[in-house]
């Protein structure tokens, strides 16, 4: 992972590159979460996702994953809502 400012750059399993965009991140029973977009701009509608670092101090890099379950979703979901007041999410 390449930070740059707020940018974040993933590779897939594929070697592709994929960029995001950090609005928020948190850390919660030991496990670290950032709430990411693909919107470039602030004003500019894009898809948001929650991550979770699952990386272990003998990786080499950060290990992050999408959140998939639908409690931990929701309840960080939640989270990052009371830290961005102007954000509302939607979990689908």
């Amino acid at each position: 992972m390449e930070q740059k400012q707020n940018k974040v750059v993933f590779t897939t399993d594929n070697n592709e590159q994929v960029e995001f965009y950090v609005l928020e991140q948190t850390k919660l029973n030991g496990f670290t979460y950032l709430l990411v977009t693909d919107a470039e701009d602030e004003d500019e509608e894009g898809t948001a996702y929650i991550l979770k670092d699952l990386s272990t101090e003998d990786d080499d890099a950060a290990l992050y994953d999408i959140v998939e379950d639908e409690n931990e979703l929701d309840l960080i979901a939640k989270i990052f809502e009371e830290l961005l007041d102007d954000v509302a999410l939607e979990t689908e």
